[in-house]
């Protein structure tokens, strides 16, 4: 019997195959990708192309699956594939391509989107993460100083984080460790998968 973890891990490595498989075909010009909404439209055509026994939804509302639990970080899930009855939750996933700077906001951002994948993962989702796609060298490269230093410096995304901008009256816990490393694609343009952390085996 395969126990709770090693299913995860096992529905992860997958996902992390997947999305590796779609970023092979942005590679190799049989997919163009050029924002946010393309990214998302593009990766759920592709999941669904290989997905066939799922369905895979987009913008789906936490309640469509949760309908008792309200205490989410977010409303909405970019990307959900699952069974058709709803029994098995495959994948949450959250996208983010920005490209219009404010990097340090949008560096916030992420760190919201990883807690909510963290959220849907421990709510049911076998393997949940954040799929970032970048092509401003800004994202990964200069100051390592306050939050910058989780996208351009090395250091684990963990623990409570900072609203770094306007008035910093809001944060995020990220409850487990991730080190972000930047994929090359071609010329700016690189990705990162944040791979949520499962639950441990009880």
């Amino acid at each position: 019997m395969v126990r709770w973890k090693d299913a995860h891990e096992l529905d992860m490595g997958a996902l992390i195959e997947l999305v590796d498989s779609f970023v092979t075909s942005v590679k190799e010009g049989r997919t163009e990708i050029y924002n946010e909404f393309s990214l998302q439209h593009e990766l759920g055509i592709f999941l669904r192309s290989k997905l066939l026994n799922y369905k895979v939804q987009f913008e789906r509302n936490v309640t469509y699956f949760f309908p008792s639990k309200a205490s989410f970080t977010k409303r909405e899930i970019d990307l959900s594939v699952f069974s058709a009855d709803k029994n098995e939750l495959k994948y949450a996933i959250e996208l983010k391509f920005p490209r219009n700077g404010k990097y340090p906001e949008e560096m916030y951002s992420f760190c919201i989107d990883v807690a909510f994948a963290e959220e849907l993962n421990a709510a049911g989702f076998a393997a949940a993460g954040l799929a970032v796609f970048v092509d401003d060298r800004l994202f990964y490269e200069g100051s390592t100083k306050g939050i910058y230093d989780y996208f351009r410096g090395g250091k684990p995304l963990h623990g409570r984080i900072q609203k770094p901008t306007g008035s910093k009256d809001s944060n995020v816990f990220v409850r487990g460790h991730y080190s972000i490393n930047w994929k090359p694609i071609s010329g700016l343009l690189k990705y990162e998968l944040v791979e949520v952390e499962g639950p441990p085996v009880s």
